[in-house]
């Protein structure tokens, strides 16, 4: 954690720090992995779900099968406002990965996400940004980004770190904020809370609200990349 980017903070806001912005200090190291179009293999998915998480991650796993069956050929603006919408409502319990995980930092996969029903904001962000992929949007319109979020409102003076998933129509184009702490999708200049410190995709790395990339990032993730051998085991390729 940068302890920086916390300027005052109170236990009831707690749950809603994310631990993973102590990456930005090695970032920088080796090569990100790419990630191209996803592809569920909802028959493994099922079963997966069925054995670690019951009858009820099972429902999870076949409610989003069914809907991205329903937004085959929909708009990207439809598809935005779904996903948005169901993952903010079957990740049911924002807290932290100590409490969740037992670690001071894991990126979960949808699978474990949808299962447990319970995540931090990159969890919310991941699974958005894979089940966006899986309906064919294209990696160079989608970043996930760490911000800083002020918490409070305008006047106050807490502020942490935050993972929200981006997305530009095109390059130039204002962004667009898939957030798990607001329920619907606004453009960020209407989210003067959040101030952006970097985003990335397997394309590469951006850092604030820059609209050049650093072209192929000679950065590298090992949690990412560990989260995707770990979706790829569960049937997300």
């Amino acid at each position: 954690m940068i302890k920086s980017l916390i300027i005052n903070t109170i236990p009831r806001y707690r749950a809603l720090l994310c631990t993973s912005i102590c990456f930005f200090a090695f970032f920088f190291a080796f090569s990100l992995p790419g990630h191209s179009n996803a592809a569920i293999n909802f028959d493994r998915l099922l079963s997966l779900a069925a054995q670690q998480y019951g009858a009820r991650g099972q429902q999870n796993i076949t409610d989003l099968r069914s809907l991205l069956s329903q937004l085959q050929g929909a708009t990207d603006q439809e598809k935005l406002n779904r996903i948005n919408m169901f993952v903010n409502q079957k990740i049911r319990i924002f807290g932290n990965d100590i409490d969740i995980w037992g670690q001071s930092d894991y990126w979960a996969t949808p699978l474990e996400s949808l299962g447990r029903e319970a995540g931090d904001c990159e969890d919310f962000s991941i699974a958005k940004y894979m089940f966006l992929r899986e309906l064919g949007i294209s990696n160079d319109k989608l970043r996930l980004t760490y911000v800083r979020a002020q918490i409070g409102g305008p006047n106050s003076r807490i502020f942490q770190a935050h993972m929200v998933l981006s997305y530009y129509e095109t390059p130039n184009a204002e962004p667009l904020i898939l957030d798990n702490l607001i329920s619907d999708i606004r453009g960020a200049s209407r989210r003067t809370d959040l101030k952006p410190i970097f985003g990335f995709n397997s394309n590469g790395l951006w850092v604030g609200s820059s609209s050049s990339s650093r072209g192929d990032s000679s950065t590298h993730l090992s949690r990412w990349r560990d989260l995707l051998e770990r979706a790829r085991n569960e049937g997300i390729e």
